[in-house]
């Protein structure tokens, strides 16, 4: 079982820049599909940004240009960049590492960080 902490969240004005950083235990993270989710209050959960374990990154309509995702398999680890942040950014971030084989489940989660955009 993969476990998971994140690190890097806080407080960021609009157009500004903040980093995630999401560090995993466990040899099978490599070979696992790693993601950043987000709530907000009231909403659901929703997909921020995947990449693969080969490096294919997908991301979500409302991040598209401006969040990057990345992985380190070395450190363990993945990240999310995100450039020109929005106040509708602000949301508790997640960490999720999963397998990605079909019928897996939805993996292990670290414990999330909040990151608020605000001026």
């Amino acid at each position: 079982q993969v476990q998971l902490m994140e690190s890097g969240g806080g407080l960021v004005h609009p157009g500004g820049s903040l980093r995630l950083s999401c560090v995993a235990s466990g040899s099978m993270f490599k070979i696992y599909n790693a993601a950043w989710y987000r709530q907000a209050p009231g909403k659901q959960r929703e997909l921020v940004a995947l990449v693969t374990g080969r490096g294919t990154r997908s991301y979500a309509e409302s991040v598209e240009g401006r969040f990057i995702i990345s992985r380190d398999n070395a450190e363990f680890s993945v990240y999310l960049d995100m450039k020109n942040p929005r106040t509708e950014d602000t949301a508790v971030y997640y960490c999720n590492a999963h397998p990605p084989w079909p019928g897996a489940d939805d993996g292990s989660w670290g414990q999330g960080v909040q990151v608020t955009v605000s001026s």
